[in-house]
C-alpha cells in the first residue's frame, strides 16, 4: 500500500476539544471487554495485604509501559501499573522529557513510579523530588511507592553500573535503597526489581534479596533469569522460590507470565504474594482479570475478535489523547491482529499508517473482513474518523493533528 504522505507524523497531537482519556474510556472500554471504571490499588492493610488484595500487576517495560498503555493494563484489571523506567540522572538535570515519565494520566487512579541509576545522592534526590512534584500538583495521593530497577540488562545501562550490575554491588545497591527511603521521608514503601544474577549458573538473588530487606525494602520482585539470558530460555520458577524462603518480605514473580494461566501457575509455584505481567499483555489488556478470575476457580469467557478489535481501536486513541509517538501504534497492530485471519497483510498495511484516523479506517477494515460491524468495535469521533473513506494511509488530514 503506497504511503502518500511525504514525512511522517512522529508523534500523536490531540486537538485542544480531543476527547479526554477518561471520555474515551468511557465510550470504548464495554466494546473492549474491559473496564471504564479504574480501580485504585488497595490501600488498606500492610503492604503484603495490599498486594494479595488483586495480586496481578502491570510490570514496567521500557518504550511500552506509557500512560496508554498502563490505562488498558488498568481497564483489563491490573491492581496497579509501574512507570517506565526513570533516570536519576535525568531528574537531577531537570530533562523534561525525563519528568513525562513520572507523571500520571488524569485518567490513572495511581502509580508505582520507577527509578534507575547507580548514585545513592542521586536517588535520594530524585525520591525527593518525585514526592515534590507529585505534592506540588495535587497528586500525592496517586503515588504508591517508589521502586528501584536493578534488574534492566541492556549494555547501554549495564556499562554504567545501573541496572542489573547492582546485582554485582549488594552494598551500593543497599545504599540506594536507604536513600530512597530517607528522601521519600519514609512516607511510602520503597520496592525494587531484580533478576536471579548477573550470569548464568550464578544465583545470588536470595542473598541480594535479604541484602535489601535488612536495607528496608517493602517488597523485591524478582525475575526468574539471569541477565545475560536478557529474554531467551525460561523463567526459572524454582529460583524465584528460592528467594521466597530466604526473606520475610512479599515477592513479586516475573517472568513467562504470557497468559492468565501461566500468571496463575507463576503465583502458585513459587508461592510468592504476587505477579508482574509483562509481555503477556501485548494484545491482552484482560490478562489480569483473566488472572485473577482462575485464580478463585473460575473460566472467563473468551476475548472475541470484536472485542480484540475494540481494544486495539481504543488503545490508538489513548495514544493519541497522551501524545505518545506514532511508532507504538505499529507495535500494538502486530499484537492485536495477532491470530486473525490474514493478520500478516493487516500488520503489513499498519506499517503505512501515518495518524488516529488511519488506524481506525483500518480497523474498520479488518471488522468488515471478519464479517463484523465497525459500529461494533467503536463509537462517536472513532467511527466517524474510520468511515472517512477517503483516508488512507499516509494520507491523515491535518485537522486531527492541530
Amino acid at each position: 500500500m503506497a504511503v502518500h504522505a511525504q514525512t511522517a507524523e512522529k508523534h500523536f497531537h490531540p486537538t485542544q476539544d480531543a476527547p479526554s482519556t477518561s471520555q474515551l474510556l468511557a465510550q470504548g472500554a464495554v466494546a473492549a471487554g474491559l473496564s471504564a471504571t479504574l480501580a485504585p490499588f488497595s490501600a488498606n492493610g500492610s503492604w503484603e495485604q495490599r498486594l494479595a488484595a488483586n495480586p496481578y500487576l502491570m510490570a514496567p517495560m521500557a518504550g511500552v509501559s506509557d500512560q496508554a498503555y498502563r490505562l488498558m493494563a488498568r481497564a483489563g484489571g491490573a491492581a496497579c501499573a509501574v512507570s517506565e523506567m526513570v533516570s536519576v540522572a535525568g531528574i537531577h538535570y531537570a530533562n523534561e522529557k525525563t519528568w513525562q515519565l513520572v507523571d500520571p494520566n488524569p485518567a490513572e487512579p495511581d502509580l508505582i513510579v520507577q527509578l534507575f541509576g547507580s548514585d545513592p545522592e542521586q536517588f535520594y534526590e530524585a525520591a525527593k523530588r518525585v514526592i515534590d512534584r507529585y505534592e506540588s500538583r495535587g497528586w500525592l495521593q496517586k503515588l504508591v511507592a517508589i521502586d528501584i530497577n536493578m534488574a534492566c540488562p541492556v549494555p547501554k545501562v549495564v556499562r554504567k553500573g545501573e541496572g542489573s550490575a547492582l546485582l554485582d554491588d549488594p552494598a551500593r545497591a543497599a545504599d540506594i535503597v536507604r536513600s530512597v527511603r530517607e528522601g521519600s521521608d519514609y512516607s511510602l514503601p520503597v520496592t525494587a526489581k531484580i533478576r536471579i544474577g548477573r550470569k548464568q549458573h550464578d544465583y545470588v538473588a536470595p542473598a541480594f534479596a535479604k541484602a535489601l530487606e535488612r536495607a528496608g525494602v517493602s517488597s523485591v520482585a524478582v525475575h526468574g533469569r539471569f541477565a545475560n539470558q536478557f529474554y531467551t530460555g525460561t523463567s526459572d520458577a524454582n529460583a524465584i522460590a528460592q528467594v521466597v524462603s530466604a526473606v520475610s518480605i512479599p515477592v513479586i514473580a516475573s517472568g513467562d507470565a504470557l497468559s492468565a494461566a501461566q500468571a496463575v501457575q507463576l503465583k502458585e509455584s513459587t508461592g510468592a504474594a504476587a505477579v508482574f505481567c509483562a509481555r503477556g499483555t501485548y494484545g491482552n489488556p484482560w490478562i489480569f482479570a483473566d488472572a485473577r478470575s482462575l485464580g478463585a476457580g473460575c473460566t472467563p469467557a473468551p476475548h472475541t475478535t470484536a472485542q480484540r478489535l475494540a481494544a486495539f481501536a481504543l488503545h490508538v486513541q489513548l495514544l493519541s489523547a497522551t501524545g505518545a509517538h506514532i511508532a507504538r501504534a505499529r507495535s500494538l497492530a502486530g499484537w492485536y491482529l495477532k491470530g486473525m485471519p490474514e493478520a500478516a497483510s493487516w500488520r503489513e498495511r499498519a506499517m503505512h499508517c501515518v495518524g488516529v484516523s488511519d488506524y481506525l479506517h483500518l480497523i474498520a477494515q479488518v471488522a468488515q473482513a471478519n464479517a463484523l460491524d465497525p459500529a461494533s468495535v467503536m463509537v462517536g469521533e472513532a467511527l466517524q474518523l474510520a468511515q472517512e473513506t477517503s483516508v488512507t494511509p499516509g494520507a491523515e488530514k491535518h485537522s486531527h493533528h492541530a
